[in-house]
């Protein structure tokens, strides 16, 4: 039911939702594929799934996952073991220029320094960096826990820590030949937290916007784009998406407080809640993100098309399109594109199929 109040709530009743018609594909601005950069070790399949897959499928953006995982020599410390080398780099960007494909990197900034028992490289490294050095990563994870311990952030008022992601940033852009950077941000649990000696009792909405200021800055420096992920800005209390999909640690008013020129990335993976409608509205350009729910997708497209067909001239191109997220690795993403039938978890789900439903109605 309070999902349903989502339309009134957004005042979004001016929209009326067209079904597709199944036989001419959308013209978004953005068609976009977010995965994980391959392995040193698959570079060259990667580079021929750039080819044989995405290209074909009219992909024309492509948001690689790199974080620690790229032989910087800015801080070759916060190098992952197995790190793409400045020459791989370049054999993905060409290969993507080749096909058209805007490649934009990826580091997650700010929360997802860590995973359920282990530390990130930054945190690794640079262990006063953390929000919560009191939290200790647990022998055995579960959820949920006493410490409400998903994944770590930085502190963003910690005085050295941008100096050393900035450097990175930095770097990233300058390999992969990028106009725009994406920062992650999303599911940032641990914020204005009692233990940080800078940020407590501090209003999470004000921290988080003014990381997001902060980042925007530096990347507007180098003329520069950012995209962020859009949960922290959506109130998970009032709109009934909980904890993972918004905000329920009071950043969603944050929303008001960052720069009209960041890009977000509106993901939701169960339902198509009609999000990107809130975005726009607040002046910001959207692109709403499936994962592995071939209905949900179409109906995100469908929802999409429509918002950019009805909308005032004003908000009509805040709606940039979609782009399709994968939370494993290209090599599984690439086997199971071969089969006529890919593989489903015990709900009926793949992100093949939904990259499939994708390829014929975008």
């Amino acid at each position: 039911m309070k999902r349903m109040l989502l339309l009134s709530w957004f005042g979004i009743l001016f929209f009326t939702l067209t079904s597709a018609n199944g036989q001419e594909t959308s013209n978004f601005p953005v068609r976009g594929f977010c995965i994980s950069a391959p392995s040193t070790e698959r570079v060259e399949p990667f580079i021929q799934f750039v080819h044989d897959i995405l290209a074909p499928a009219r992909v024309n953006t492509l948001v690689l996952r790199v974080d620690y995982n790229y032989a910087y020599t800015s801080h070759p410390e916060l190098r992952n073991e197995s790190t793409l080398t400045y020459s791989q780099v370049k054999s993905i960007v060409q290969a993507c220029r080749q096909e058209g494909i805007r490649i934009i990197p990826q580091i997650n900034l700010l929360g997802h320094q860590s995973w359920h028992s282990s530390s990130e490289k930054l945190l690794e490294v640079y262990p006063q960096f953390d929000e919560t050095p009191e939290v200790a990563f647990p022998e055995h994870y579960v959820w949920p826990n006493a410490d409400g311990l998903y994944c770590k952030s930085y502190c963003p008022l910690h005085p050295e820590v941008h100096a050393v992601v900035f450097d990175l940033v930095d770097e990233i852009l300058d390999v992969f030949e990028a106009d725009a950077f994406h920062a992650g941000m999303d599911e940032v649990f641990y914020l204005g937290e009692e233990q940080c000696p800078r940020c407590n009792g501090m209003d999470p909405a004000e921290l988080f916007a003014g990381e997001v200021r902060r980042i925007d800055q530096h990347l507007s420096g180098l003329g520069k784009e950012l995209w962020i992920w859009g949960d922290r800005l959506i109130d998970g209390k009032l709109t009934g998406l909980g904890m993972w999909e918004a905000s329920m640690n009071n950043t969603a008013r944050a929303i008001d407080l960052i720069p009209k020129d960041v890009i977000i990335c509106d993901w939701h993976y169960e339902q198509a809640v009609p999000t990107a409608a809130y975005f726009a509205s607040k002046g910001l350009r959207v692109i709403t993100c499936p994962w592995r729910e071939p209905t949900v997708a179409e109906s995100q497209v469908q929802m999409t098309q429509s918002f950019r067909e009805q909308s005032p001239e004003i908000m009509k191109d805040r709606f940039l399109g979609m782009m399709q997220t994968v939370w494993g690795g290209v090599e599984g993403f690439y086997a199971e594109m071969q089969n006529d039938k890919p593989r489903t978890d015990d709900q009926g789900r793949s992100d093949v199929l939904t990259f499939r439903t994708l390829q014929k109605i975008w």
